[in-house]
């Protein structure tokens, strides 16, 4: 996340626009030479010596682990299989800035769908063949990762801007985005130190702890990684461009677009993992050594989870709001004083609900940052609410309601989900999950809501 999904897309994207802008295709090319090629060395040996010593990770991050042989030594193989990650992630994320940056978006907005497909067939198909079944979604993320770079490459020769390795360390453009990265490292690093702590919590925890809150993130990662990556990388190009033209009413008017089509796209599915977590956990999870009592603990996590769900994404379309004005110290401030927030929530959330308590504030984190982002763009007079705030909030509600009652009263019996094979879950799952996709998206089109709402105003 440092390298992808955090300070270096804060620092590079912001540049790469500003540099289109003013300086034309042939400066934004050689900026992206540069700077991919930088990258590339860094994370390629920060991802060797990750696989080299995973023992030493292991045992410096999940210190309850040490006791355990095979604990111990099975995370370090799924560290080792992972690990590897990190590098073809990072070239998606630069990959996925380009093409954002020449209005590509639904290339980045589709890429990851192929990783969580990888999960998911992993989990399903690979997982009955390994002897621990947890490695599979290990190879699933290896080979979600080289999914999503190949996927790409063909659309940066589309428009030119496939990276060709020039190595300079001195060029302006690579010293410039190091410079900006700078408190974004710091930014990052605490998310990082968070999901840390967290885990080194549950390690003192009853075993099991660390996999059943590895599993609810899985499912977590569906969303966030489709709706936040998506429309966070969407909104910066934009939110960039408008700022250096001087159009603050269009700045904040992509700013109330996102927050508006994030509540109806995350309010459904928070609520959806929450009712509906027991099928989705057995369909994907439950078999071989995934146990029935495996899969209740898995779901605990999950409904906190869930409660965080539309902080998780709220933070990643307000904090483009700061960095496209190439403020990254607010973000920042805001993320260190949350960290030590969701650590007190941490130490006595666990004590009543164990394992779910951390996942509770890991979500309840989330959605303190979100809250104080939005209020600093407001006090920064960067974001003005639209007009019909109240309105369009008591329809999402509605619709939700709609749904998850349908999704409720569909599932029957949750004890049916804990047996019958995958085949059996899928052909009871696929047509639920459908028939309580259309219901809310028709309460909200007979309460006056229309996709040409969002799309005029994203435009």
């Amino acid at each position: 996340r440092l390298f992808a999904e955090g300070a270096f897309s804060q620092a590079f994207v912001p540049l790469l626009a500003d540099v289109k802008a003013q300086h034309g295709d042939e400066s934004a090319k050689s900026l992206i030479d540069h700077v991919s090629s930088f990258l590339a060395v860094v994370v390629f040996v920060t991802t060797l010596l990750g696989v080299i010593f995973a023992p030493q990770v292991v045992y410096l991050s999940a210190p309850g682990f040490r006791a355990d042989s095979i604990k111990f030594n099975t995370t370090v193989d799924l560290l080792r299989v992972t690990f590897p990650y990190i590098f073809f992630i990072t070239l998606v994320s630069l990959s996925a800035g380009i093409l954002n940056t020449w209005n590509r978006f639904w290339i980045p907005a589709f890429t990851p769908v192929l990783l969580n497909l990888s999960f998911i067939l992993c989990a399903l198909f690979l997982a009955p063949h390994l002897n621990a079944p947890i490695m599979a979604l290990a190879w699933g993320a290896f080979m979600g990762g080289v999914l999503q770079l190949f996927f790409q490459i063909p659309f940066l020769k589309q428009i030119n801007m496939l990276p060709r390795f020039r190595l300079a360390l001195h060029d302006k453009g690579v010293r410039r985005v190091l410079k900006l990265m700078a408190p974004a490292v710091v930014g990052v690093s605490v998310g990082q130190i968070s999901l840390l702590v967290s885990t080194i919590f549950a390690s003192f925890l009853p075993t099991g702890s660390v996999s059943w809150l590895f599993y609810a993130d899985r499912l977590m990662e569906f969303p966030t990684g489709l709706l936040g990556a998506a429309l966070g990388t969407i909104l910066l190009p934009s939110l960039v461009k408008h700022h250096s033209l001087g159009h603050e009413d269009r700045y904040s008017d992509l700013l109330d677009w996102g927050l508006r089509l994030t509540l109806v796209l995350t309010v459904p599915a928070a609520a959806a993992l929450a009712v509906a977590g027991i099928p989705l956990i057995s369909t994907l999870f439950l078999r071989g050594a995934f146990l029935e009592s495996d899969a209740t603990q898995v779901y605990h996590a999950l409904i906190a989870y869930s409660l965080g769900l539309t902080g998780l994404i709220g933070v990643k379309i307000l904090a483009p709001g700061f960095y496209a004005r190439q403020d990254i110290k607010t973000p920042v401030k805001i993320a260190i004083m949350v960290l030590f927030i969701t650590q007190l929530m941490n130490v006595l959330f666990m004590q009543f609900f164990a394992h779910a308590g951390l996942a509770l504030a890991t979500g309840l984190g989330a959605c303190i940052n979100a809250t104080w982002l939005l209020i600093g763009l407001k006090k920064r007079g960067l974001y003005h609410a639209k007009a019909g705030w109240a309105v369009f909030l008591v329809k999402i509600g509605i619709a939700t309601l709609v749904m998850s009652a349908i999704l409720w009263w569909g599932q029957g019996n949750a004890s049916l989900w804990l047996t019958g094979n995958t085949l059996q879950h899928l052909l009871r799952l696929i047509p639920l999950l459908t028939i309580a996709a259309v219901s809310y998206f028709l309460s909200l089109w007979l309460m006056g809501l229309r996709f040409h709402h969002f799309k005029k105003e994203g435009a």
